[in-house]
């Protein structure tokens, strides 16, 4: 079986400007990658590398083995990426009801429907006819993470989905991308700020520094070694 997401020498960016620096790494098929690092090294980039919004200069970036160079990024929704922005753009004019729905693609039998994002996200199924500039920070990403839900994805990118949550929302958020992680068996690239919650939440970590991979492997030694996760991710290093 081929990797879920796999990227090798990926050099990419804005037009002629380069952020991404010979970037490789592989995902495996249901394995949860958190991908941690300063502002403005790159995090972001990458998740736009995937979902095809950037320049890809030189390297290869493949989902279940097949490249995606070239492809539109609506077709690589259509293969199985799907996208939580960090702005979650949800449709301040749509319910949440609809907000759902408006993404929703053709069901599979085992798919994704609207009671199903409901039973894991109560909270939405109790504001569904609310309007989605109604509702507070931590409804909306739980909308924004139910809408891509409803495209069936079997890789899901979330780009800083804590970010500015209540600790009260982070929890819920938290328990709600676990039982994804345990029972839907969703391959999940997880790009956040919180490194300590990332590395406890997922298995493996990659960070960044200056648009290139400075660590890949196992969280635990991370969070087990606060001093060297301070010297990976602090902010004591020049920014780029």
């Amino acid at each position: 079986m081929p990797d879920a997401l796999t990227l090798r020498g990926v050099l990419a960016g804005y037009g002629e400007t380069v952020v991404l620096h010979g970037v490789s790494l592989a995902l495996s098929q249901g394995e949860t990658m958190s991908i941690l690092g300063r502002n403005g090294v790159g995090k972001t980039t990458l998740l736009a590398s995937v979902l095809g919004h950037t320049t890809l200069h030189a390297g290869e970036i493949a989902f279940a083995g097949r490249p995606l160079a070239g492809l539109r990024a609506f077709r690589r929704a259509r293969l199985g990426i799907g996208y939580v922005p960090q702005e979650r753009e949800i449709f301040p004019s749509l319910d949440v009801e609809e907000n759902l729905t408006v993404a929703a693609r053709r069901q599979r039998r085992d798919g994704w429907t609207v009671d199903r994002v409901y039973a894991l996200f109560p909270r939405l199924a109790e504001r569904r006819r609310s309007m989605g500039n109604q509702l507070s920070g931590g409804e909306q990403q739980m909308l924004a993470v139910g809408r891509a839900l409803m495209l069936n994805p079997s890789l899901l990118l979330l780009d800083e989905p804590l970010e500015g949550l209540a600790p009260v929302m982070v929890d819920r958020l938290l328990d709600a991308l676990v039982r994804l992680r345990s029972e839907a068996a969703l391959t999940m690239l997880l790009v956040e700020q919180h490194a300590r919650l990332a590395l406890e939440f997922s298995p493996r970590a990659v960070v960044l520094d200056r648009g290139r991979i400075v660590y890949d492997d196992a969280s635990g030694p991370l969070l087990q070694d606060p001093q060297r996760l301070a010297s990976l991710i602090g902010v004591s290093k020049a920014a780029v």
